[in-house]
């Protein structure tokens, strides 16, 4: 049988007497509290005695002697013990909210020392080099951006040392070596290795001694001097076990002789600073000489400072002797030196996306601190009656926010010992991301350095997190807490107010961080989206240079027939060709021109070369625009010929059919002959269109230096690599396993500093939802915790169900409204910040910022929804009976 409404007013009758029934006992013991003191004193007690016996008297002896001792100041030392035995007393009684918090410190202090490691490493860390602050990095600026235009000839490297007054030394090593250039053989099974070719004196500019052995000689950097090599220290552990004998031993390196001279230290990784995302395992001499001069621009140059001898100066004195050597050699490439610091060189390129990073961080931490704040509130709401009864009987203020704040610095460094575990874990990980293309990542690691910084983060966020419950306990006065305490059916205004400034802050941070990393994902998506001129799904390359055996033209024709017979016989397979250069990779330019034009200073074109063979084209899934393919009879006797991209075409010949036309040969001073058009394909880097290319058939070119298999097939990759291996094993009996590798991962890699940034803020801005959701639902479940009593009493007058929900979720939506509001406000500077960073996407992107708000929006309304679902089955007679 329902109850009757006169039954309900009754019951509210009952309920309100007594609820002032406890406010008046309440406030009757106060006064008798007040009392005491009162006559204690009068009986010539001092103000502190009689609080002491007041509270023997009606709070209990063991938290007299507590206040009293507090009262009378002992040492700081005992009071912080005291506070630590009280601390943990209370932690341990509350399991659950302790490890919510500890949980939340650490994923937070995880995630910002994890970072703080990064940024360390990347932006602050000195370079692995001796006095590494005068290392400069000496680019060759008379190019658009491809490696033959930023390095420079052995001539202008040996002009530059002799005439230059600024710098101590200069070196350089061979910028255009290639990925697995070197076949290991003779010693366990075959393997392709990469290698870097260095200037005598790089490793000592750099100031790099060998753990074992010596440095290169003199004589083993002139033009066919003696075979010498140095092993990279991850080789030496990984193929020779660590074996200190190594040293004078020969290796079988392209089927030649070499000798190990020495091993290089554990703390030198070329790739990681040099070559970001490439594994070096050995280092060859380079010869200053005629011969190398001769390939052209192919040094990447570092170079030492004097003592006091400012960057500015040096690019000043470089500039003239720059402009100096060109003018003396007008028929020889050009020298225009553009100079920067070495670490500006290895990673300022990615110091926007880095400090984005670490703002991002920042903005998590905050998130954390207001999301444990409100709900140190709430908990700290529950112990107001102990703290006014504290304060009463003579515990200061002082005392009662030192106790609170143990409380959150005792919770943050439990936390910071959480999050320093998930950090080491973190930066292990990252270490081994080979996969992204970023300079130094190998070392990043969590050093003192960074241990310091967990800590401060630890102290700072305990002390933030504690100060806003602390000083609003302590500031309610004694009476207002004991009523406000007694009132179960309503929230201090002070709290409600606090609390609901922590959410919209939350809301507003994560606002901002969705912005940023919807924009970063938006132009991720949009690189990966762009039109690559080839279509890498399906299609997988191999290293199959051809061996010293083969050393005529004819020789290598033949080869290259047979190999690419023995593939294309293979079932599955669609195409077959052979490349020197892949997309994305290292890029060399010719200077090109048409036939009987003339071009002024500094105007004439030059192109990217690829020289491939027949079927080239369609195993990367190119487009033939114009004209014929490649074939097998573009061999040497033959016409020669030449294939050109698009944009090559428009500026040989500008509203020209270009077939047909004739372009001086660059490889062997015969005229080519165009015979077809491709599409532009992007060979510098996702982000940058494509500039001129031609294509030279390799059967009429022997300037390749190292040779891809192309292939394109229906089948799994997988399963194609061990096919194309076991054909070719027959007339390449040496060659390595492995080594077969998706076209998919050389886009991937181009990506990849892209990806990891968009990774590490797309999952800060994930995180921060959820604490934002974890906030809103708390202040809404606590609000209706507290109004339960109000809520009986609206449902029993005759609110109804939806209008409960109703009230709730509007209240939720103010907060994530005015959260929004700010937060949209402060994500128009972020993205104006990331300009810079952006692809295809504007700053002001209206899809990411309405998507924002529609995230938060639904993440709101779930939040809001459950508590405001639980609010509207409360049973209003069993909420009019509870206390």
């Amino acid at each position: 049988m329902s109850t009757s409404f006169g039954e309900l007013l009754a019951k509210l009758a009952s309920f309100l007497q007594k609820k002032q029934r406890d406010q008046d006992l309440e406030a009757e013991m106060a006064s008798h509290l007040e009392m005491a003191v009162e006559e204690n004193v009068q009986q010539g007690m001092s103000p502190e005695e009689a609080r002491r016996k007041a509270l023997i008297r009606f709070g209990g002896m063991e938290q007299a002697k507590e206040e009293h001792r507090d009262a009378r100041g002992l040492p700081t030392m005992e009071s912080i013990l005291q506070d630590l035995r009280y601390t943990f007393r209370t932690l341990r009684r509350d399991a659950g909210f302790t490890i919510f918090a500890v949980l939340i410190i650490g994923l937070g202090i995880g995630a910002s020392s994890t970072v703080f490691s990064v940024l360390n490493t990347l932006l602050v860390r000195p370079l692995p080099f001796r006095d590494p602050g005068s290392l400069v990095w000496i680019a060759n600026n008379g190019g658009d951006g491809n490696m033959s235009g930023q390095t420079v000839q052995v001539t202008r490297l040996l002009d530059l040392r002799e005439l230059n007054k600024s710098f101590s030394d200069i070196a350089g090593y061979f910028a255009f070596y290639g990925v697995g250039d070197n076949k290991l053989t003779g010693r366990g099974e075959p393997e392709r290795l990469s290698s870097v070719p260095v200037s005598q004196n790089f490793f000592p500019l750099l100031g790099v001694q060998p753990q074992l052995g010596r440095q290169f000689s003199a004589a083993e950097c002139k033009w066919n001097g003696p075979k010498a090599v140095l092993l990279s220290h991850g080789l030496w552990e990984r193929r020779f076990a660590s074996d200190p004998g190594i040293v004078g031993k020969p290796l079988t390196l392209n089927d030649a002789a070499f000798t190990v001279v020495g091993v290089m230290p554990a703390s030198f990784d070329f790739g990681s600073i040099f070559a970001p995302g490439a594994h070096i395992d050995l280092y060859f001499p380079f010869p200053l000489s005629k011969e190398t001069d001769r390939w052209g621009n192919t040094l990447a140059l570092v170079g030492r400072l004097k003592p006091h001898v400012s960057l500015q100066a040096a690019q000043t004195e470089a500039s003239v002797l720059g402009v100096h050597i060109t003018s003396k050699y007008p028929r020889q490439n050009g020298l225009e030196p553009r100079l920067s610091f070495l670490r500006q060189h290895v990673s300022g390129r990615l110091r926007p996306a880095l400090l984005v990073l670490a703002c991002s961080v920042g903005a998590v931490m905050l998130i954390v601190c207001a999301n444990l704040s409100n709900l140190l509130l709430a908990r700290t709401a529950t112990r107001q009656k102990e703290m006014a009864i504290r304060s009463a009987l003579g515990a200061g203020r002082k005392r009662l926010i030192r106790q609170l704040l143990t409380e959150s610095i005792v919770l943050t460094c439990a936390g910071a010992a959480l999050g320093l575990l998930l950090a080491v874990g973190a930066t292990k990980a990252i270490t081994h991301l080979d996969a992204f293309n970023i300079p130094l990542l190998a070392s990043v690691q969590v050093d003192p350095v960074a241990l310091v910084f967990t800590l401060l983060v630890a102290m700072l966020t305990g002390i933030v997190l504690g100060t806003a419950p602390a000083l609003q306990v302590s500031a309610i006065p004694i009476n207002e807490a004991l009523a406000a305490g007694s009132r179960g059916s309503s929230e201090s205004k002070g709290h409600t107010w606090i609390r609901g400034t922590l959410v919209i802050s939350e809301i507003a941070f994560a606002c901002v961080l969705l912005v940023g990393a919807g924009l970063l994902i938006r132009s991720f998506l949009r690189v990966l989206d762009v039109d690559l001129g080839f279509q890498p799904e399906r299609a997988g390359t191999l290293r199959i240079d051809p061996g010293p055996q083969y050393k005529t033209q004819e020789q290598q024709n033949g080869y290259y027939d047979e190999a690419l017979r023995r593939v294309r016989n293979l079932p599955g397979i669609d195409a077959a060709g052979l490349t020197d250069a892949l997309p994305l990779g290292h890029n060399r330019s010719w200077g090109v021109s048409a036939k009987g034009k003339t071009y002024k200073d500094g105007e004439y074109p030059s192109a990217f070369v690829r020289i491939v063979t027949d079927g080239y084209i369609k195993a990367m899934g190119m487009t033939l625009k114009a004209g014929r393919d490649l074939t097998q009879q573009d061999t040497k006797g033959k016409t020669p010929v030449i294939m050109i991209n698009e944009t090559l075409a428009r500026t040989l010949w500008p509203g020209q059919n270009p077939l047909g036309q004739i372009i001086p040969g660059e490889c062997d001073g015969t005229d080519r002959q165009v015979v077809g058009v491709v599409g532009d394909v992007r060979h510098i880097a996702l982000e940058q269109n494509s500039g001129s290319e031609m294509y030279i058939p390799i059967r009429q070119c022997m300037d390749s230096g190292s040779i891809d298999l192309v292939v394109r097939s229906r089948l799994p990759l997988a399963t194609v690599a061990s096919q194309v291996q076991a054909s070719l094993r027959p007339i390449e009996p040496t060659l390595p396993k492995g080594g077969f590798r998706p076209l998919q991962q050389l886009v991937d890699k181009a990506a990849s500093p892209r990806r990891f940034i968009v990774f590490l803020l797309g999952g800060f801005a994930v995180f921060a939802v959820v604490l934002a959701s974890l906030g809103i639902y708390g202040v809404i479940s606590y609000s209706v915790n507290q109004k339960t009593k109000e809520i009986g009493i609206r449902m029993a007058l005759g609110a109804s169900t939806g209008e409960v929900q109703r009230r709730i979720v509007m209240q939720t939506l103010g907060l994530a409204a005015a959260g929004m509001l700010v937060g949209v406000a402060a994500s128009s500077g972020l993205a104006r910040a990331l300009k810079g960073l952006l692809f295809g996407v504007t700053y002001e992107d209206p899809l990411t910022f309405l998507g924002t708000m529609g995230v938060l929006l639904a993440v709101a309304l779930l939040a809001g929804y459950l508590p405001a679902r639980r609010a509207s089955r409360i049973d209003p007679t069993v909420a009019l009976r509870a206390n």
